[in-house]
């Protein structure tokens, strides 16, 4: 995979980044987010400091991600239970139909 340099601003500070190429739209997405949620946690709550603002955000992704993952393993459950009732159906299926 071909990588690629680049550098996002975010709370006002440049970070340079060394990514897969194809990855640079998420990278540069995931960045504006972040200061869209600083921006948006500046307005509705008295926090001024970035770094107060940077760990809402943190807090807030965070738990999104806790809570998809969450989900995912909780719908891995329900397709093995799905599966495991199609196994057996197609087992007595096969064992009355030698």
């Amino acid at each position: 995979m071909a990588e690629l340099t680049i550098s996002l601003n975010i709370a006002g500070r440049p970070y340079k980044l060394v990514i897969d190429k194809e990855h640079e739209a998420l990278f540069r997405e995931s960045a504006k987010l972040i200061e869209k949620r600083m921006k948006d946690y500046s307005g509705s709550y008295a926090y001024k400091d970035n770094q107060d603002l940077l760990a809402m955000v943190a807090l807030e992704f965070t738990t999104m991600h806790l809570r998809n993952e969450q989900q995912i393993s909780e719908q891995d459950v329900q397709w093995e239970q799905k599966l495991a009732e199609i196994d057996a159906t197609l087992n007595a299926c096969l064992q009355q139909n030698p």
